[in-house]
């Protein structure tokens, strides 16, 4: 069973920026698409944004144009550049790996707190 491990979290300003980690334990190119999605108080988890295998991004409406996703396979990790964060992207923010035969794993989750 593959480990995700999320890091870069945090309390920041209004128009601030943070990235999140996210380290998987084998080659990010076993799976079929990483992504990250968060999950905040009174709302469903929102997809934030993904990659497949061969290289194709998605983003949610709410985040184009604002966050990157990016990998390092060297380091088998994810990365999820946050910029001109709004206080409406406070969530616990988790990382993904599908698996080729369609089961998700999931990280513990990194809470994002965007308040001044």
């Amino acid at each position: 069973q593959v480990q995700l491990v999320e890091s870069g979290g945090g309390l920041v300003q209004p128009g601030g920026s943070l990235r999140l980690s996210c380290v998987a334990s084998r080659s990010i190119f076993s799976f079929n698409a990483m992504g990250w999605s968060r999950l905040a108080p009174g709302k469903q988890r929102e997809l934030v944004a993904s990659f497949t295998n061969s290289g194709v991004t998605n983003y949610a409406d709410s985040v184009k144009g604002r966050f990157t996703i990016s990998r390092d396979s060297a380091k088998n990790t994810v990365y999820l550049q946050m910029n001109s964060l709004k206080p409406e992207d406070t969530a616990v923010y988790y990382c993904n790996a599908e698996e080729r035969w369609g089961f998700n794993n999931w990280g513990q989750g990194t809470q994002v707190t965007v308040s001044s």
